[in-house]
Order: C-alpha cells, then structure tokens, then sequence
C-alpha cells in the first residue's frame, strides 16, 4: 500500500439562510483551489448577530486534502 500524507485547514463559511448552507459554501469554496479534497468536518457552529437578530450563520469546518509538496 502507497503510503500517504494529508494537510488540513480550517475555512469559515457563511450564509444567511442556515448552517448546513454555510458548512457547504466553506466546502465549495475550498474545492475551487485545492484538489482532491476528501473529508470535511464542522468543528465550530456559531451566528452573526446584529441588534439581537441573526444576520448570518456561520460553520468553522476542517477540509484535509492529499499532500503534494516534496520531501
């Protein structure tokens, strides 16, 4: 078996309708620039508040993807 190493990042993602649709447009954005991206995990819920309302939801997710660099 090929051994293999994977790099993790935290991205924060927004939306004022809910926070699956925040977790998904943190995914979606992390895929337009890194590639074969493979597990995601929500680690931190959390709103945007203003004058006592919710104005967005937001999802702190950790993306790993498969390490390319040398050495």
């Amino acid at each position: 078996m090929v051994e293999s190493v994977y790099k993790i990042i935290e991205v924060v993602g927004t939306s004022t309708e809910s926070w699956e649709k925040a977790a998904k447009a943190a995914v979606d954005r992390a895929g337009k620039t890194l590639r074969d991206l493979r597990v995601a995990e929500i680690v931190q819920l959390d709103m945007q508040l203003k004058n006592g309302k919710v104005e967005a939801y937001r999802a702190k997710v950790k993306v790993s993807f498969k390490f390319e660099g040398k050495g």
